[in-house]
């Protein structure tokens, strides 16, 4: 081979196009935001906290908490479906703004469905009803005789208004046949404060939220939302095993708004993912109460699309209505 050949056979090489993992890495510049849809303190931004940190390192980049809570999540869930897609502002989703919010609100300002693409599921969050000290019952069969012999006389809170707090409250008020009125508030955090303070009588929070109260006798647990006994309280019944079918599971997870390109969507999925898997971020979100899980993008998407009927048919068969 000549040097002209030799010249036109590297000029040639030169011109293939590189990998296709290489053309579509996505590599952040600015430090990255991640929407929370309720106040600090509460389940959700725990663990957003624990994700934000566990991803920026691999980023490159700081992962910036931003609470903006209100109306269920859904003001924080508009924000976002109206910011640039660009990869830096996400969103920690929760399955009321991103699942049960089209059920609950009649003129909601997105589309869960079109307005969003999915990052990543990162956790399951059990709830868990307790009630304060001075409702005179110790078991959940003690609570809801007392609760049908006082009607109107128990309160519940919740993080908003269409939370899975407030689901598995209107859920187990329609299933036992109990009159409670529901409390909104901003986040679960003021929520389980009131709750101590004796101004509602019943929460049905993640376990996170309320481990610090439970451990010190400042409420006292009545049983887990899901099939399962709570992990930490194994000797207390879940609310299935008093209400057969009963069963509420809240989850939350990293979503974009729509647009965002595909290489952003895939870097940020698999750090979360990464993040995830890591034994010792499982075992943190393990001691908090909740499930870690590690589903990438494509199933995310999946997931979410088959989540949306559910809570719609979850708000319908518990009568919960706004206030």
């Amino acid at each position: 081979m000549n040097r002209r050949e030799a010249l036109a056979a590297f000029a040639a090489t030169a011109m293939v196009p590189a990998p296709a993992w290489a053309q579509s890495e996505w590599r952040p510049d600015r430090p990255i935001r991640l929407v929370v849809p309720f106040t600090p303190g509460g389940s959700t931004d725990i663990t957003a906290r624990l994700l934000a940190e566990a991803i920026a390192g691999p980023l490159g980049q700081p992962v910036v908490v931003e609470n903006r809570a209100g109306a269920g999540g859904t003001i924080a869930a508009e924000y976002v479906a109206r910011s640039a897609p660009d990869g830096y502002t996400l969103f920690m989703a929760t399955n009321t703004p991103l699942a049960a919010a089209p059920a609950l609100y009649p003129n909601l300002a997105y589309d869960v469905a079109r307005d969003f693409a999915a990052v990543a599921i990162v956790v399951f969050a059990p709830n868990m009803a307790a009630i304060h000290p001075g409702v005179p019952a110790n078991t959940l069969r003690e609570f809801i005789a007392y609760a049908k012999a006082n009607p109107g006389k128990i309160s519940y809170g919740s993080s908003g208004a269409g939370s899975s707090q407030h689901l598995s409250g209107a859920l187990l008020a329609h299933m036992a046949g109990l009159q409670m009125t529901h409390v909104a508030y901003r986040g679960g955090a003021p929520q389980v404060l009131d709750m101590v303070a004796g101004r509602v009588q019943l929460g049905i929070n993640p376990v996170i939220e309320l481990l610090p109260a439970l451990r010190e006798k400042k409420l006292r647990p009545l049983g887990a939302t899901t099939r399962q006994r709570a992990a930490q309280f194994p000797d207390i019944p879940a609310i299935s095993e008093v209400l057969p079918g009963y069963e509420v599971v809240a989850w939350a997870g990293v979503f974009a708004p729509a647009a965002t390109p595909r290489a952003a969507v895939e870097r940020l999925s698999r750090e979360a993912v990464t993040a995830m898997r890591d034994p010792g971020m499982r075992s943190r979100v393990e001691e908090l109460g909740s499930i870690p899980v590690a589903m990438g993008a494509e199933e995310a998407a999946r997931f979410h699309t088959a989540e949306i009927p559910k809570w719609a048919e979850l708000v319908r068969i518990s009568g919960a209505r706004l206030e």
